[in-house]
């Protein structure tokens, strides 16, 4: 078996060498068809919008995608026009340049030029101490080079050699990947629905829901993030352009446009963008203000865009983390280069989602979405594995801000103790560890009692009775009770049970985890009203019912509850189960737990708020009309 795991794992990796090997080679026919896909995904709206005012594809496709090469190629004649401005006006702006350079020169400390000094005389101690080669040896005897001698060494200069073929394949190169682009991009628009069933047909199998919720989710993510990125470039173009020719920095709508386009590129673009802008306002104005503002306005509106607007607009749309992100620019600039770096994401959001909906890609998912990777109740039960008590209770803490308290004990740390009761009946968990997980719980639990406000009154229901204060030592008739059906852990939920009470101002009498004989004979002498067995699954139902058995057979006027906590069957088998009498009830949260308790004490209140009035009720007078008549 373990042969058989190794070479799965050795046949995986060998598989991820071979796909990383042919994206590589195949990145000449890869590129063009991924960039095509991507488009096709883009205007693919606005195609069923001419379609459905009756517009045949065929035509409605090429015009939308001559639109879209002469938008482009416009862009490019205007940019290349502008760059041409400005290096006609380079000469002008060097007189500015050398003023900050020699500024820069004269901020040397002297402290630097004198090292700098004193390195270069070691330096030539160095050379003067280094053993001349003597005349006579023959190894030494050099030939000078034709043309050349001692005093007038002859200069060489490197000129690269002419290929008219290789500038023809520079220039011709990039028009004719964007000539393929454009070709890809309107086949795959005129068959779309014939390569989806393809697709369908190649990875759906029998899994057809699957395969096509990923299709479509995939497409709806990939085109929103496209859509709004769009919309959010352009828009940080514009601000980039206004801002900039209110500095007065020339060409301003150039570095707008560029800014616009260059953003596309995570991580890279913003940097870029902001380079050649804050050189020119070097190299024009005199002094360093406009330099500075000019950063100013690209890292501001960087970190406004980055931490502001873009969480916002995207949320769950993308999904993906931004270390994945990162890693994801990195893997797909070094297999494609500059194309790699633009389609990383798409690619990327597409990975996720397959990873979603296809279970053996669900590795992807896990390693590259953001959605939380553990649930609450695991991460917290691992922090505590890990003796990390404070992150254990960091973890309780976070989740405090957005749940109750009551909700963070039924889905945090009563399914955390039931996995450490999993753990501890396998035979996984020592007995430190046990100790330690059970007592830092209890620690943590009274920690976030002690923040909570006292006497809290739950939602919609009114303040009960207050309870007589009994003397110290006073162990007569007692309200509620709560024991433990076997072990420690029963005895953490069941103070989390007695801690929720005394917030709504029912006093609780606890007994420690013990055998069930010692329990039986302190119930007995406490006389409680109500009694609450803590059992926690999975392995509690014997434990609880006999516990419950010896005290129904003791405590013969009392109100027993059995709390089976995280329980997910029928509640009414689980009654069968533990074979209670009439009168008791099992319960399996914390809500049912407290609503038993409340409902006794407001009839108990109802019926003394009675009594008091009929007591202090005034004496009925006779009606003199009722009365007699005598004759």
């Amino acid at each position: 078996m373990r042969l058989s795991n190794d070479n799965s794992g050795a046949t995986s990796v060998l598989l991820a060498i071979a796909v990383i090997g042919a994206l590589y080679l195949g990145r000449v026919v890869f590129i063009p068809l991924a960039l095509a896909i991507l488009f096709s995904i883009l205007l693919s709206p606005v195609i069923r919008i001419f379609e459905r005012a009756h517009v045949p594809r065929f035509l409605a496709i090429v015009a939308v995608v001559l639109v879209l090469m002469g938008g482009v190629g416009l862009a490019g004649w205007k940019t290349s026009q502008q760059l041409l401005d400005l290096t006609d006006q380079l000469p002008d702006y060097k007189k500015t340049l050398d003023e900050k350079i020699h500024v820069l020169h004269g901020m040397r400390s002297e402290s630097l030029t004198r090292a700098q000094s004193t390195v270069k005389e070691i330096e030539r101690e160095v050379v003067a101490a280094t053993p001349s080669v003597e005349p006579d040896d023959p190894s030494a005897k050099k030939t000078p080079a034709l043309g050349s001698s001692a005093t007038r060494p002859l200069s060489v200069q490197v000129v690269p050699p002419s290929n008219p073929v290789e500038a023809l394949e520079n220039m011709v190169g990039p028009l004719a990947n964007a000539f393929i682009v454009a070709v890809f991009t309107v086949f795959i628009l005129m068959g779309r629905e014939d390569l989806r069933n393809r697709i369908v047909r190649l990875a759906g199998g029998t899994r057809l829901n699957a395969i096509t919720q990923a299709l479509d989710d995939a497409s709806h993510r990939i085109d929103r993030y496209l859509l709004l990125q769009l919309v959010v470039n352009a828009c940080y173009g514009a601000v980039i352009a206004i801002a900039l020719n209110l500095l007065g920095i020339p060409h301003a709508s150039l570095w707008g446009i560029g800014a616009g386009v260059l953003r596309f590129l995570p991580y890279l673009g913003p940097p870029l963008s902001a380079l050649v802008p804050i050189l020119l306002s070097l190299a024009v104005f005199p002094g360093w203000g406009h330099a500075l503002a000019t950063m100013a306005v690209y890292f501001c509106l960087e970190v406004t865009v980055a931490n502001f607007v873009e969480p916002y607009l995207y949320g769950a749309h993308v999904g993906l983390s931004p270390l994945a992100i990162l890693v994801a620019a990195i893997f797909w600039t070094l297999i494609w280069g500059f194309p790699g770096l633009v389609l990383s994401t798409p690619i990327t959001v597409s990975l996720v989602v397959m990873g979603r909906y296809l279970p053996g890609l669900g590795w992807l998912s896990i390693l590259l979405g953001d959605e939380q990777t553990l649930a609450p109740e695991v991460e917290y039960y691992q922090r505590l594995l890990a003796s990390d008590q404070a992150e254990a209770r960091r973890v309780l803490v976070r989740y405090r801000k957005t749940l109750p308290l009551e909700d963070l004990y039924s889905a945090v740390v009563i399914p955390a103790l039931s996995l450490a009761e999993q753990d501890r009946h396998r035979n996984e968990l020592d007995d430190h560890t046990q100790e330690y997980i059970y007592q830092s719980t209890r620690e943590i639990v009274e920690e976030l009692g002690e923040s909570e406000p006292h006497a809290r009154i739950a939602e919609g229901i009114a303040p009960v009775r207050e309870l007589a204060v009994r003397e110290p030592g006073q162990r007569s008739q007692c309200d509620v009770l709560r024991v433990p059906s076997r072990d420690e852990a029963d005895s953490v939920v069941a103070l989390v049970l007695a801690q929720l009470l005394e917030q709504q101002g029912i006093a609780c009498e606890s007994l420690d985890a013990s055998d069930s004989a010692t329990i039986v004979q302190q119930a007995e002498q406490l006389n409680p009203k109500v009694v609450f067995i803590s059992a926690l699954p999975p392995f509690a139902i014997g434990g609880a019912r006999s516990l419950y058995a010896q005290l129904r057979a003791k405590l013969t006027h009392a109100r027993i509850v059995v709390c089976f906590w995280h329980y997910e069957g029928d509640v009414k088998r689980l009654a069968q189960r533990l074979r209670l009498a009439a009168g008791d009830s099992a319960v399996t949260n914390l809500g049912a737990a407290q609503k038993h308790v409340l409902e006794d004490e407001h009839a108990v209140a109802r019926s003394e708020e009675d009594a008091a009035r009929k007591a202090n009720a005034p004496a009925r007078e006779p009606d003199p009309s009722s009365a007699p008549l005598k004759s």
